[in-house]
Protein backbone atom coordinates (compact mmCIF):
# COMPACT_ATOMS: atom_id res chain seq x y z
CA UNK A 1 0.00 0.00 0.00
CA UNK A 2 3.04 2.03 0.70
CA UNK A 3 3.69 1.69 -2.50
CA UNK A 4 0.46 2.73 -4.23
CA UNK A 5 0.61 5.90 -1.91
CA UNK A 6 4.09 7.01 -3.17
CA UNK A 7 3.49 6.28 -6.41
CA UNK A 8 0.52 8.91 -6.57
CA UNK A 9 2.28 11.21 -3.84
CA UNK A 10 4.93 11.50 -6.83
CA UNK A 11 3.12 11.42 -10.01
CA UNK A 12 -0.35 13.04 -9.61
CA UNK A 13 -1.30 16.83 -9.37
CA UNK A 14 -1.73 17.80 -6.01
CA UNK A 15 -2.93 21.08 -4.88
CA UNK A 16 -1.09 20.92 -1.47
CA UNK A 17 2.24 20.03 -3.08
CA UNK A 18 4.40 23.23 -3.94
CA UNK A 19 7.31 21.05 -6.64
CA UNK A 20 8.87 17.96 -6.56
CA UNK A 21 12.90 17.26 -6.97
CA UNK A 22 14.31 14.13 -8.38
CA UNK A 23 17.81 13.33 -6.22
CA UNK A 24 20.22 10.71 -6.56
CA UNK A 25 18.74 8.91 -3.68
CA UNK A 26 15.31 9.28 -4.86
CA UNK A 27 12.20 12.04 -4.89
CA UNK A 28 11.53 15.14 -2.48
CA UNK A 29 8.44 16.42 -2.50
CA UNK A 30 7.77 20.00 -1.40
CA UNK A 31 4.49 21.05 0.46
CA UNK A 32 2.83 23.74 0.64
CA UNK A 33 3.49 25.03 4.26
CA UNK A 34 7.29 24.08 3.84
CA UNK A 35 7.92 20.59 4.74
CA UNK A 36 9.89 18.16 2.60
CA UNK A 37 8.76 14.52 2.09
CA UNK A 38 11.36 12.40 1.15
CA UNK A 39 11.52 8.64 -0.68
CA UNK A 40 12.49 6.27 -3.11
CA UNK A 41 12.25 6.70 -6.93
CA UNK A 42 9.14 5.71 -7.97
CA UNK A 43 8.38 3.91 -11.43
CA UNK A 44 4.72 4.89 -12.63
CA UNK A 45 4.46 1.23 -14.02
CA UNK A 46 6.07 -0.70 -11.33
CA UNK A 47 3.59 -2.99 -9.54
CA UNK A 48 5.83 -4.45 -7.20
CA UNK A 49 6.19 -3.90 -3.26
CA UNK A 50 9.40 -2.01 -3.83
CA UNK A 51 8.88 1.45 -1.43
CA UNK A 52 9.58 0.15 2.68
CA UNK A 53 9.79 3.68 4.11
CA UNK A 54 9.57 7.22 3.11
CA UNK A 55 10.85 10.36 5.50
CA UNK A 56 8.41 13.20 6.38
CA UNK A 57 10.90 16.26 7.82
CA UNK A 58 13.51 13.52 8.96
CA UNK A 59 11.30 11.32 10.46
CA UNK A 60 10.74 7.61 8.95
CA UNK A 61 7.19 6.22 7.99
CA UNK A 62 6.77 2.85 6.99
CA UNK A 63 2.88 2.94 8.05
CA UNK A 64 0.79 4.70 5.01
CA UNK A 65 -2.35 5.20 7.15
CA UNK A 66 -0.09 6.71 10.03
CA UNK A 67 1.88 8.79 6.83
CA UNK A 68 -1.33 10.50 5.46
CA UNK A 69 -2.31 11.06 9.07
CA UNK A 70 0.95 13.31 9.89
CA UNK A 71 0.79 15.08 6.30
CA UNK A 72 -2.84 16.65 7.86
CA UNK A 73 -3.98 17.96 4.30
CA UNK A 74 -7.09 18.33 3.27
CA UNK A 75 -9.65 14.80 3.97
CA UNK A 76 -6.28 13.44 5.10
CA UNK A 77 -8.13 12.24 8.00
CA UNK A 78 -10.90 10.24 5.91
CA UNK A 79 -8.32 9.32 2.85
CA UNK A 80 -5.76 7.68 6.56
CA UNK A 81 -8.84 5.38 7.87
CA UNK A 82 -9.41 3.87 4.36
CA UNK A 83 -5.92 2.86 3.45
CA UNK A 84 -5.63 1.55 7.06
CA UNK A 85 -8.78 -0.66 6.09
CA UNK A 86 -7.38 -1.38 3.06
CA UNK A 87 -3.71 -2.66 4.51
CA UNK A 88 -5.73 -5.02 6.87
CA UNK A 89 -8.20 -6.15 3.90
CA UNK A 90 -4.60 -6.52 1.20
CA UNK A 91 -2.97 -8.68 4.10
CA UNK A 92 -6.26 -10.97 4.82
CA UNK A 93 -6.87 -11.36 1.14
CA UNK A 94 -2.96 -12.26 0.78
CA UNK A 95 -3.17 -14.69 4.01
CA UNK A 96 -3.74 -18.64 2.37
CA UNK A 97 -2.95 -18.03 -1.12
CA UNK A 98 -1.42 -20.50 -2.87
CA UNK A 99 1.08 -20.46 -5.38
CA UNK A 100 -0.83 -20.66 -8.47
CA UNK A 101 0.72 -21.89 -11.50
CA UNK A 102 2.65 -24.46 -9.35
CA UNK A 103 3.23 -27.89 -10.87
CA UNK A 104 -0.07 -30.25 -10.60
CA UNK A 105 -2.51 -27.29 -10.65
CA UNK A 106 -5.25 -27.44 -12.86
CA UNK A 107 -6.08 -24.75 -15.73
CA UNK A 108 -8.69 -22.50 -14.81
CA UNK A 109 -11.98 -23.49 -16.43
CA UNK A 110 -14.20 -21.34 -15.92
CA UNK A 111 -14.56 -17.44 -15.91
CA UNK A 112 -14.70 -16.97 -12.51
CA UNK A 113 -11.79 -18.96 -11.67
CA UNK A 114 -9.27 -16.85 -13.89
CA UNK A 115 -10.96 -13.78 -11.98
CA UNK A 116 -10.50 -15.49 -8.73
CA UNK A 117 -6.85 -15.51 -8.98
CA UNK A 118 -6.28 -11.43 -8.90
CA UNK A 119 -5.81 -11.60 -5.54
CA UNK A 120 -4.22 -7.69 -5.06
CA UNK A 121 -6.75 -5.78 -6.50
CA UNK A 122 -6.53 -2.68 -8.35
CA UNK A 123 -2.19 -2.38 -9.30
CA UNK A 124 -2.17 1.31 -8.62
CA UNK A 125 -4.91 2.66 -6.12
CA UNK A 126 -4.06 2.54 -2.94
CA UNK A 127 -7.12 2.12 -1.23
CA UNK A 128 -7.14 -1.30 -3.82
CA UNK A 129 -8.62 -3.62 -0.94
CA UNK A 130 -10.59 -1.14 1.46
CA UNK A 131 -14.10 -2.46 2.47
CA UNK A 132 -14.92 -0.53 5.02
CA UNK A 133 -17.96 -2.43 6.73
CA UNK A 134 -17.16 -5.67 5.73
CA UNK A 135 -16.16 -7.67 8.71
CA UNK A 136 -13.27 -10.28 8.51
CA UNK A 137 -16.14 -13.06 8.63
CA UNK A 138 -17.97 -11.28 4.98
CA UNK A 139 -14.81 -10.64 3.63
CA UNK A 140 -13.68 -14.35 3.79
CA UNK A 141 -17.31 -15.28 2.84
CA UNK A 142 -17.66 -12.91 0.00
CA UNK A 143 -13.97 -11.57 -1.16
CA UNK A 144 -13.80 -13.50 -4.71
CA UNK A 145 -10.05 -13.48 -4.34
CA UNK A 146 -11.50 -16.55 -1.10
CA UNK A 147 -13.08 -18.22 -3.75
CA UNK A 148 -16.43 -18.46 -1.95
CA UNK A 149 -19.75 -19.38 -3.49
CA UNK A 150 -22.27 -16.50 -2.26
CA UNK A 151 -26.00 -17.18 -2.25
CA UNK A 152 -28.11 -14.23 -3.60
CA UNK A 153 -31.22 -13.70 -1.94
CA UNK A 154 -34.48 -12.59 -4.49
CA UNK A 155 -36.53 -10.10 -3.18
CA UNK A 156 -40.00 -10.23 -4.76
CA UNK A 157 -41.57 -6.65 -6.18
CA UNK A 158 -44.55 -5.54 -8.01
CA UNK A 159 -43.74 -5.07 -11.32
CA UNK A 160 -45.82 -1.60 -11.20
CA UNK A 161 -43.11 -0.75 -8.57
CA UNK A 162 -39.95 -1.58 -10.64
CA UNK A 163 -37.93 -0.11 -13.44
CA UNK A 164 -37.49 -2.20 -16.04
CA UNK A 165 -34.92 -1.92 -19.17
CA UNK A 166 -34.16 -4.51 -21.83
CA UNK A 167 -35.46 -8.16 -20.94
CA UNK A 168 -36.08 -9.07 -17.34
CA UNK A 169 -36.29 -13.28 -17.50
CA UNK A 170 -39.29 -15.57 -16.49
CA UNK A 171 -37.33 -17.29 -14.19
CA UNK A 172 -37.17 -13.74 -11.90
CA UNK A 173 -40.35 -13.23 -11.86
CA UNK A 174 -42.97 -14.65 -9.96
CA UNK A 175 -46.35 -13.77 -11.28
CA UNK A 176 -46.95 -9.91 -11.28
CA UNK A 177 -43.92 -9.32 -9.24
CA UNK A 178 -40.05 -9.07 -10.30
CA UNK A 179 -37.29 -10.95 -8.48
CA UNK A 180 -34.69 -8.79 -7.63
CA UNK A 181 -31.23 -10.34 -7.14
CA UNK A 182 -29.78 -8.87 -3.48
CA UNK A 183 -26.74 -9.36 -2.48
CA UNK A 184 -26.21 -11.00 1.16
CA UNK A 185 -24.06 -7.77 2.49
CA UNK A 186 -26.61 -5.54 0.90
CA UNK A 187 -29.77 -7.25 2.72
CA UNK A 188 -27.94 -7.41 6.10
CA UNK A 189 -26.30 -4.07 6.60
CA UNK A 190 -28.37 -1.43 4.07
CA UNK A 191 -32.02 -3.32 3.31
CA UNK A 192 -32.98 -4.82 6.53
CA UNK A 193 -36.04 -6.25 5.55
CA UNK A 194 -37.27 -9.89 6.01
CA UNK A 195 -36.86 -12.14 2.95
CA UNK A 196 -33.90 -10.40 1.29
CA UNK A 197 -31.67 -12.44 2.67
CA UNK A 198 -30.36 -15.90 1.52
CA UNK A 199 -32.30 -18.58 1.17
CA UNK A 200 -34.79 -16.99 2.39
CA UNK A 201 -38.23 -15.33 0.52
CA UNK A 202 -38.35 -16.50 -2.90
CA UNK A 203 -35.46 -18.63 -2.93
CA UNK A 204 -31.69 -18.20 -3.40
CA UNK A 205 -29.27 -18.01 -6.58
CA UNK A 206 -25.44 -19.31 -5.99
CA UNK A 207 -23.03 -17.41 -7.61
CA UNK A 208 -19.31 -17.18 -7.80
CA UNK A 209 -18.16 -13.55 -7.27
CA UNK A 210 -15.81 -11.92 -9.76
CA UNK A 211 -12.99 -9.54 -9.44
CA UNK A 212 -15.94 -6.14 -8.71
CA UNK A 213 -17.33 -8.38 -5.61
CA UNK A 214 -20.52 -7.05 -6.40
CA UNK A 215 -20.69 -8.70 -9.56
CA UNK A 216 -21.32 -12.28 -9.69
CA UNK A 217 -21.48 -15.52 -12.56
CA UNK A 218 -24.36 -17.72 -12.14
CA UNK A 219 -22.96 -21.49 -13.15
CA UNK A 220 -23.39 -21.73 -16.63
CA UNK A 221 -25.76 -18.42 -16.85
CA UNK A 222 -25.13 -14.49 -17.20
CA UNK A 223 -23.76 -12.63 -15.01
CA UNK A 224 -25.08 -10.47 -12.01
CA UNK A 225 -24.25 -7.20 -11.08
CA UNK A 226 -26.13 -6.32 -7.72
CA UNK A 227 -26.23 -3.42 -5.87
CA UNK A 228 -23.43 -2.70 -3.06
CA UNK A 229 -23.99 0.39 -0.96
CA UNK A 230 -21.04 0.04 0.43
CA UNK A 231 -17.62 2.19 -0.35
CA UNK A 232 -15.51 -0.20 -2.23
CA UNK A 233 -11.97 1.38 -3.98
CA UNK A 234 -13.24 4.60 -2.95
CA UNK A 235 -16.69 4.55 -4.69
CA UNK A 236 -20.22 3.66 -3.36
CA UNK A 237 -21.38 0.62 -5.86
CA UNK A 238 -24.84 1.03 -5.82
CA UNK A 239 -26.68 0.91 -9.46
CA UNK A 240 -28.41 4.54 -10.09
CA UNK A 241 -31.35 4.47 -11.25
CA UNK A 242 -30.08 6.24 -14.69
CA UNK A 243 -27.89 3.65 -15.21
CA UNK A 244 -30.69 1.18 -15.30
CA UNK A 245 -32.90 3.48 -17.99
CA UNK A 246 -30.34 3.48 -20.26
CA UNK A 247 -28.43 -0.04 -20.92
CA UNK A 248 -30.96 -0.97 -23.13
CA UNK A 249 -29.86 2.04 -25.23
CA UNK A 250 -26.22 1.39 -24.43
CA UNK A 251 -26.21 -2.16 -25.22
CA UNK A 252 -27.61 -1.41 -28.86
CA UNK A 253 -24.35 1.55 -29.41
CA UNK A 254 -22.05 -1.06 -27.77
CA UNK A 255 -23.20 -3.88 -30.28
CA UNK A 256 -22.63 -0.86 -32.95
CA UNK A 257 -19.60 0.20 -31.80
CA UNK A 258 -18.74 -3.67 -31.97
CA UNK A 259 -19.56 -4.13 -35.57
CA UNK A 260 -17.07 -1.24 -36.84
CA UNK A 261 -13.84 -3.48 -35.44
CA UNK A 262 -14.18 -6.20 -38.14
CA UNK A 263 -14.38 -8.55 -35.18
CA UNK A 264 -11.43 -7.32 -33.16
CA UNK A 265 -13.53 -6.81 -30.46
CA UNK A 266 -16.81 -8.05 -28.63
CA UNK A 267 -18.72 -6.57 -26.37
CA UNK A 268 -20.96 -8.35 -23.87
CA UNK A 269 -24.57 -7.36 -23.76
CA UNK A 270 -26.70 -5.85 -20.79
CA UNK A 271 -29.88 -8.69 -21.06
CA UNK A 272 -32.15 -6.99 -18.58
CA UNK A 273 -31.90 -4.25 -16.10
CA UNK A 274 -34.10 -3.65 -12.98
CA UNK A 275 -34.42 -0.89 -9.79
CA UNK A 276 -37.31 -1.00 -7.20
CA UNK A 277 -37.53 2.58 -6.34
CA UNK A 278 -34.11 3.12 -5.08
CA UNK A 279 -30.69 2.81 -6.24
CA UNK A 280 -29.82 0.56 -3.44
CA UNK A 281 -31.91 -2.46 -4.49
CA UNK A 282 -31.22 -3.02 -8.48
CA UNK A 283 -29.34 -5.23 -10.57
CA UNK A 284 -28.27 -6.42 -14.16
CA UNK A 285 -27.64 -9.30 -16.01
CA UNK A 286 -24.85 -9.34 -18.30
CA UNK A 287 -24.11 -12.20 -21.20
CA UNK A 288 -20.76 -13.98 -19.81
CA UNK A 289 -18.00 -12.87 -21.77
CA UNK A 290 -17.64 -16.92 -22.11
CA UNK A 291 -19.78 -16.57 -24.84
CA UNK A 292 -17.63 -14.85 -27.24
CA UNK A 293 -14.90 -17.95 -27.07
CA UNK A 294 -14.24 -20.48 -29.22
CA UNK A 295 -13.97 -24.32 -28.63
CA UNK A 296 -10.55 -24.60 -26.96
CA UNK A 297 -10.45 -20.52 -26.48
CA UNK A 298 -9.69 -18.62 -23.08
CA UNK A 299 -11.19 -15.18 -21.92
CA UNK A 300 -8.77 -14.10 -19.51
CA UNK A 301 -9.12 -10.62 -18.25
CA UNK A 302 -6.04 -8.43 -18.64
CA UNK A 303 -5.11 -8.19 -15.05
CA UNK A 304 -5.30 -12.58 -14.67
CA UNK A 305 -2.57 -12.49 -17.75
CA UNK A 306 0.31 -13.13 -15.35
CA UNK A 307 -1.34 -16.21 -14.29
CA UNK A 308 -0.63 -17.34 -17.90
CA UNK A 309 2.19 -17.64 -20.14
CA UNK A 310 1.68 -14.51 -22.46
CA UNK A 311 3.70 -12.00 -19.96
CA UNK A 312 6.85 -14.23 -20.67
CA UNK A 313 6.42 -13.95 -24.32
CA UNK A 314 7.35 -10.89 -26.28
CA UNK A 315 6.07 -11.53 -29.10
CA UNK A 316 2.60 -12.60 -27.67
CA UNK A 317 2.85 -8.80 -25.64
CA UNK A 318 3.47 -7.27 -28.98
CA UNK A 319 0.67 -8.93 -30.46
CA UNK A 320 -1.43 -7.92 -27.32
CA UNK A 321 -0.63 -4.47 -27.72
CA UNK A 322 -1.16 -3.98 -31.50
CA UNK A 323 -4.46 -5.53 -30.92
CA UNK A 324 -5.39 -3.40 -27.91
CA UNK A 325 -4.36 -0.51 -29.47
CA UNK A 326 -5.40 -1.10 -32.73
CA UNK A 327 -9.10 -1.31 -31.04
CA UNK A 328 -9.21 1.81 -28.90
CA UNK A 329 -7.72 3.74 -31.70
CA UNK A 330 -10.56 3.20 -34.03
CA UNK A 331 -13.33 3.12 -32.06
CA UNK A 332 -11.75 6.93 -30.19
CA UNK A 333 -12.16 7.61 -34.33
CA UNK A 334 -15.83 7.29 -34.42
CA UNK A 335 -16.15 9.18 -31.06
CA UNK A 336 -16.11 6.20 -28.47
CA UNK A 337 -13.59 5.89 -25.92
CA UNK A 338 -13.79 2.69 -23.49
CA UNK A 339 -12.82 2.76 -19.81
CA UNK A 340 -10.67 -0.60 -21.10
CA UNK A 341 -8.99 -1.14 -17.47
CA UNK A 342 -7.62 -4.73 -16.45
CA UNK A 343 -11.06 -6.07 -15.24
CA UNK A 344 -13.59 -4.58 -17.82
CA UNK A 345 -11.28 -5.38 -20.62
CA UNK A 346 -11.01 -9.18 -20.96
CA UNK A 347 -8.29 -10.98 -23.44
CA UNK A 348 -9.60 -14.09 -26.12
CA UNK A 349 -6.41 -16.82 -26.16
CA UNK A 350 -6.10 -19.45 -29.33
CA UNK A 351 -5.82 -22.88 -27.89
CA UNK A 352 -1.77 -22.27 -27.84
CA UNK A 353 -1.79 -19.27 -26.40
CA UNK A 354 -2.42 -16.19 -28.63
CA UNK A 355 -4.41 -12.90 -28.23
CA UNK A 356 -6.83 -13.23 -30.69
CA UNK A 357 -9.59 -10.49 -30.13
CA UNK A 358 -10.81 -8.74 -27.27
CA UNK A 359 -13.89 -8.68 -25.44
CA UNK A 360 -15.24 -5.69 -22.90
CA UNK A 361 -17.83 -5.31 -20.17
CA UNK A 362 -19.87 -2.84 -18.22
CA UNK A 363 -20.51 0.33 -20.71
CA UNK A 364 -21.20 2.15 -17.37
CA UNK A 365 -18.38 4.65 -18.09
CA UNK A 366 -18.63 4.77 -21.65
CA UNK A 367 -17.36 8.13 -23.17
CA UNK A 368 -19.36 9.18 -26.50
CA UNK A 369 -18.23 12.72 -28.01
CA UNK A 370 -21.54 14.59 -28.79
CA UNK A 371 -19.66 15.45 -32.34
CA UNK A 372 -19.29 13.90 -35.74
CA UNK A 373 -17.29 10.95 -36.27
CA UNK A 374 -13.60 11.15 -36.52
CA UNK A 375 -13.20 14.60 -34.79
CA UNK A 376 -12.43 13.26 -31.43
CA UNK A 377 -9.42 11.24 -31.80
CA UNK A 378 -7.73 13.83 -29.76
CA UNK A 379 -7.60 17.48 -28.70
CA UNK A 380 -7.01 19.04 -32.27
CA UNK A 381 -7.91 16.25 -34.32
CA UNK A 382 -8.26 16.39 -37.53
CA UNK A 383 -6.29 19.05 -38.57
CA UNK A 384 -3.36 17.47 -40.84
CA UNK A 385 -0.50 19.55 -39.29
CA UNK A 386 3.20 18.40 -37.61
CA UNK A 387 3.35 18.86 -33.92
CA UNK A 388 3.78 22.34 -33.03
CA UNK A 389 2.87 23.90 -36.06
CA UNK A 390 -0.43 25.64 -36.62
CA UNK A 391 -3.17 26.62 -34.25
CA UNK A 392 -3.28 25.57 -30.30
CA UNK A 393 -5.15 22.55 -29.04
CA UNK A 394 -8.65 23.40 -28.35
CA UNK A 395 -10.09 22.97 -24.40
CA UNK A 396 -9.66 20.11 -22.73
CA UNK A 397 -12.34 17.73 -23.00
CA UNK A 398 -15.44 17.77 -20.77
CA UNK A 399 -17.26 15.19 -19.23
CA UNK A 400 -20.89 15.55 -18.88
CA UNK A 401 -23.37 12.92 -17.46
CA UNK A 402 -25.96 11.23 -19.35
CA UNK A 403 -28.19 9.10 -16.66
CA UNK A 404 -29.47 12.20 -14.85
CA UNK A 405 -30.62 11.40 -10.91
CA UNK A 406 -27.56 9.55 -10.11
CA UNK A 407 -26.64 10.27 -6.40
CA UNK A 408 -23.33 12.32 -6.21
CA UNK A 409 -20.38 10.46 -5.53
CA UNK A 410 -21.59 7.38 -6.39
CA UNK A 411 -21.32 4.68 -8.84
CA UNK A 412 -23.08 4.35 -12.33
CA UNK A 413 -24.05 7.16 -15.19
CA UNK A 414 -23.05 7.60 -18.80
CA UNK A 415 -20.86 9.78 -19.69
CA UNK A 416 -20.66 12.03 -23.06
CA UNK A 417 -17.02 14.00 -23.64
CA UNK A 418 -16.89 16.85 -25.64
CA UNK A 419 -14.05 16.72 -28.55
CA UNK A 420 -11.48 19.22 -27.70
CA UNK A 421 -10.63 21.52 -30.16
CA UNK A 422 -13.50 22.01 -33.56
CA UNK A 423 -10.53 21.34 -35.92
CA UNK A 424 -11.52 20.31 -39.65
CA UNK A 425 -14.33 17.66 -40.10
CA UNK A 426 -12.85 14.52 -41.90
CA UNK A 427 -14.35 13.85 -45.49
CA UNK A 428 -16.42 10.48 -45.36
CA UNK A 429 -17.23 9.96 -42.14
CA UNK A 430 -20.71 8.79 -43.56
CA UNK A 431 -19.41 5.66 -44.09
CA UNK A 432 -19.25 5.19 -40.39
CA UNK A 433 -23.07 4.28 -40.93
CA UNK A 434 -26.29 5.82 -40.23
CA UNK A 435 -27.32 3.13 -37.18
CA UNK A 436 -24.61 3.93 -34.96
CA UNK A 437 -25.38 7.57 -35.85
CA UNK A 438 -28.63 7.15 -34.65
CA UNK A 439 -28.10 4.85 -31.38
CA UNK A 440 -25.44 7.99 -30.55
CA UNK A 441 -28.10 10.73 -30.35
CA UNK A 442 -30.27 8.55 -28.71
CA UNK A 443 -27.25 7.86 -26.23
CA UNK A 444 -25.76 11.75 -25.81
CA UNK A 445 -28.65 13.38 -25.06
CA UNK A 446 -31.99 12.75 -26.69
CA UNK A 447 -32.64 10.18 -25.06
CA UNK A 448 -35.66 12.02 -23.06
CA UNK A 449 -37.49 8.49 -22.40
CA UNK A 450 -35.10 7.32 -20.33
CA UNK A 451 -35.08 10.61 -18.18
CA UNK A 452 -39.22 10.43 -17.97
CA UNK A 453 -38.63 7.03 -16.97
CA UNK A 454 -36.42 7.51 -13.80
CA UNK A 455 -38.58 11.02 -13.55
CA UNK A 456 -41.41 9.09 -13.66
CA UNK A 457 -40.61 6.23 -11.14
CA UNK A 458 -39.04 8.83 -8.88
CA UNK A 459 -42.54 10.35 -8.63
CA UNK A 460 -41.60 14.16 -10.04
CA UNK A 461 -41.89 15.78 -13.46
CA UNK A 462 -39.39 16.12 -16.25
CA UNK A 463 -38.53 19.26 -16.04
CA UNK A 464 -35.05 19.23 -15.56
CA UNK A 465 -32.11 17.51 -13.38
CA UNK A 466 -32.73 15.90 -10.60
CA UNK A 467 -31.32 17.49 -6.93
CA UNK A 468 -28.75 15.31 -5.95
CA UNK A 469 -27.74 15.37 -1.86
CA UNK A 470 -24.46 16.81 -0.59
CA UNK A 471 -21.59 14.94 -2.15
CA UNK A 472 -20.58 12.05 -0.21
CA UNK A 473 -16.75 12.78 -0.75
CA UNK A 474 -14.29 10.56 -2.61
CA UNK A 475 -10.88 9.98 -2.29
CA UNK A 476 -10.16 9.69 -5.90
CA UNK A 477 -11.35 12.87 -6.29
CA UNK A 478 -9.33 14.36 -3.81
CA UNK A 479 -6.53 12.55 -3.94
CA UNK A 480 -5.92 13.79 -8.03
CA UNK A 481 -6.77 10.18 -8.96
CA UNK A 482 -9.95 8.68 -10.97
CA UNK A 483 -13.07 10.92 -11.41
CA UNK A 484 -16.37 9.68 -12.72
Amino acid sequence: MLTRLWRGLTHDPLPWLAGRQDTRSGVVLRLADGRRLEGPASDPYATDDRVTAVRLEGAEYDDPARLMTDLAVPHSGSFASELGHSTASLALSRAGQRGFGSPGEATPVRDWEWEQRVVDGHPFHPNCRSRPGFSVLEQLAYGPEHRPVVELGLIPVPAGECLVSGVWPKWLRDGERVLVPVHPWQAAHVLKRAGAGPGTGEGALAAHPLMALRTLALPDGPHVKTALSARLTSSVRDISLGSVAASAILTDLGQAVAERTDGLLRITRTLGAVAAGSPDLAALLRESPEKYAGPGERVVPVAALAGTDLPRSPARLARLARLALTVGLRLLDIGVALEAHGQNLLVVLSPDGEPIRLVYRDLADLRVSPGPPGTARHPGAGRARPHGHGRRPGPAPQAVRLTRGGRAGRDGGVRCGAAGGAGEGRTGSAAYGRPLGAVRRTAAGEGADADAAVAGHRGRPVDGPAQSPAPRGRVTDRFGMRRS
